[in-house]
Formats: structure tokens, sequence, C-alpha cells
């Protein structure tokens, strides 16, 4: 090749690049109006139950029979929830449904300026408490399966060692449980010796999203600024690429704010104090609920996604250590934290295995249930953890208030003894009304 073939060659690709950009941009018009119309979330659903701003929504089947135990969703307080029904052949409520299961899932809805004083207690106990409550006397199982994704399930630990016995398996995905460093950049940034999430709060009231946002970015800059829209255009004729693109572009930009109690709450004794993993976490007034994880011996799976930089896999992976439970699996699967929800591979091989535990697990053996009512029909007199949907921790709230017996609870007055119990009138009615067949 000579001086002058080595010009003209590179004049050549000049021309075929410049030819290329022009393509790309001829196909921008119809790039810009399908990310305009993009639509996500689309599984069929209904409200079945709502408290100030959350919603807790039930999917309709997909199958003629269901398993037994219906499976609840707990997503985090960041972002919304149809991450995990992004597009029909990418969704994790779909892929369950199609698997058999009775879906419900929580959506938080965003906190006004009035929620800035909401606690992780009030979320947990009250909040998840409620919807497993509405979930359990929806489906008539005293026990249901509770499924968390990221911050949800660290929210979901704590609500399976405070309740357990209203969660028969445990599902985790991708929660930061443990972090003595090891929790990565997140756990870096937010170090008590640098941050102070009690100054934020006093500054802002609640997190605003766009702060989280930026925080998230910045953890992998060069991508989320630059590498991904030169993707985009580079595949702005391929309107299947570009769908995709515009619905997790939704979904990043479609942020909450975070209750700004909460926040510090969880920055303190999650990441800062590792008191959930140390078995030290107690939420409430004058921390009288010790999140004690002796009490969680319900199975447990734990899912890890092996490149996550959001919660890295040693911020999970030692929890099945310090749990009670001798049922524990942990599934790691090569993918990252939003992969672990949208990836194709995930869903053909990572879903289906997480199923068959849940299914594994997820029938009720009728014949012990009836053999169970026997015995307490033809036995000594009724506990007041026989009656379904009261463990231990209700029979001792209602002994704290003199309910000591099942005769005691049949002749209770329900709006007396729900006001007493901080209880709603409707669960106590039911719970009356058990007791009166019992006592």
């Amino acid at each position: 090749m000579t001086p002058y073939t080595t010009v003209f060659d590179l004049q050549r690709r000049a021309w075929e690049d410049a030819a290329e950009y022009v393509s790309d941009l001829a196909a921008a018009p119809d790039a810009t109006e399908t990310m305009a119309e993009v639509e996500v979330g689309t599984t069929p659903s209904e409200v079945v139950y709502e408290e100030n701003k959350l919603e807790l929504h039930h999917y309709e089947s997909r199958t003629e029979e269901q398993h037994d135990v219906p499976i609840l969703v707990v997503y985090a307080l960041i972002n919304k929830p149809y991450i995990l029904d992004l597009q029909p052949d990418r969704s994790v409520v779909r892929t369950l449904l199609d698997e058999g299961f009775d879906v419900y899932l929580i959506d938080w809805g965003e906190p006004s300026t009035l929620d800035s004083s909401l606690t992780l207690d009030d979320y947990v106990s009250r909040y998840i408490d409620n919807c497993v409550d509405a979930v359990r006397e929806r489906s008539g199982q005293d026990s249901i399966n509770l499924l968390g994704y990221c911050m949800g399930g660290t929210m979901s630990v704590m609500y399976a060692a405070l309740f357990p016995e209203k969660v028969r398996n445990l599902g985790l995905m991708a929660a930061g449980l443990c972090f003595d460093d090891t929790g990565g950049v997140l756990e870096l940034w937010g170090d008590g010796e640098y941050y102070s999430p009690r100054d934020f709060r006093d500054t802002y009231g609640n997190v605003p999203s766009e702060f989280l946002d930026l925080g998230f970015a910045l953890m992998d800059p060069v991508e989320n600024n630059l590498t991904k829209y030169v993707r985009l255009f580079e595949n702005m004729d391929d309107e299947e690429f570009v769908e995709n693109f515009a619905r997790m572009e939704k979904w990043i930009n479609d942020g909450i704010d975070v209750a700004g109690e909460t926040y510090v709450q969880f920055l303190e004794d999650i990441y800062q104090g590792n008191k959930l993993y140390d078995n030290e976490l107690s939420l409430g007034e004058d921390d009288e609920k010790h999140v004690d994880l002796n009490e969680i011996t319900m199975p447990v799976i734990n899912i890890i996604a092996e490149y996550d930089h959001l919660i890295p896999p040693d911020a999970s992976r030692p929890f099945n250590e310090v749990i009670a439970s001798d049922d524990t699996h942990t599934l790691e699967f090569p993918t990252g934290h939003i992969g672990m929800s949208v990836s194709s591979r995930s869903h053909a091989e990572l879903w289906p295995e997480v199923s068959e535990w849940f299914r594994e697990r997820s029938q009720v053996d009728s014949e012990a249930v009836d053999d169970e009512a026997v015995e307490i029909e033809i036995g000594d007199e009724a506990d007041l953890t026989d009656v379904s949907g009261v463990g231990d921790a209700y029979a001792d709230r209602l002994r704290e208030v003199g309910v000591e017996s099942v005769a005691d609870l049949a002749a209770a007055d329900a709006a007396d003894l729900g006001a007493e119990t901080d209880l709603p009138v409707s669960r106590v009615e039911d719970w009356i009304d058990q007791a009166g067949d019992l006592a």
C-alpha cells in the first residue's frame, strides 16, 4: 500500500462513517416516537388494599390452578416496583404467575412532607403487617411467602423476625444484610466518619429522589452518562433495542423520595452500625421490638447477583449463617442488581429455579390441618395461638391487655380490644368469632 492509497482509504472510511452517521440520524424521529410510547407494568392487577400512599396489588392468575400459598413481593422504598414487571417477556411477576403462584405486590407510593417522620417500624410492623394480613385473609392461609427485593429484602427480614408465625417461606433478592466492610461503594460513601444522614434529613425532610439517582449514577459514571447513550445512537434503527432502552430509562428516571426518618434509621442502623447482621437491631418506640434473627426459623432462599455493585455479594452471602433456620439456600447467579429481574437469561435460568424452591414449600397438607383441628376440638382447652392469625407475638399483645385465654377473647368487645392493641377492628372481630367456636 502506497502513501496515496492510504490517504484514499482513510477518505473512503470517513465517507462511510459519515453515511452511517446520517443513516442513524434518519432513524432518530422513529426512535423518539417509540421511546415516548413505551409501556411498563402491563400485567393486569387490581388494588385490594390501600393505606396512606400504599397500594397492595393482586395480579390476575395465568394458570387454571394455583399453589396453596401466595407470594407477597416487597419492593424497596427507592424507585417504583414495576422493574419487576418491566415488559411481558422479562417480568418477575408474570414468570411467577406462569409458574402457578398467586402473586401480590406492595407499591409504596411516594411519601409527602407529612410522611417524613415515618420510621422503619411504621413500614415493617404496620404497613407490611397489614398487607400480609390482607393476603392471609384473602387466601385463607395462616402464613404466606415473602419475596423481598433490595431494601425490601432487608425489611422482609425484619418482618420475618418480628412476625415469624405469618411467614411460611422467605425469599431475598439482592438484599443488603451485612455491612462490615462488605457493602462496596455505598457503604464507603455512607460511613459515619464522613456523612451524617441526620444532617441531610434536617435540611431536606424527605430524601429527594434526585439525590439518590445521582449517587447511583456516579457509581459507574462513564457507563451511566456516556456509554449507554452511544449504544442507543448506534442502535436507533433497532426498534426492540430502543424499546428496551426506553423502558429501563423510564424506570431509572421515575424515582421517588424516601421518608427522612426511615432513611436515617437505615443508614445509621443497617449500613453504619451493621445492627441487623449483629442481631442488635430493634424497632419501635424505646426500641422495644428486637429483630431477633433466632426467630427466623422458616425456610430461606438468598438470591445473590454476582456482579451487583449496589449490594455486593458479600453484603448478602454471610446472612444464612447467622439465622436459626435449618432450611437455607444461597443461589448465586451471574448478573447484576437490575439484571436479576430484567435480563432474558435470568428469566430463562434463574427464576425457574427460584419458582421450584417456593413450589416445593408452598403445598399445604390439608390432612395435617384437619388433624390439628380435631386435636384442638377433643383435647385440652384451646390456646390463643389456636386462633387462626394469632401467633406468639399477637398472643403476647393480647395478654398484655388482659386477654389470657380463648374464653377471654370470645367475651371481648372488638372495638375496645382493637383500640387497646392497636389492631384493626375487623381483624379482632374475626378472632373473637373464632374464639367463640373454640371456647
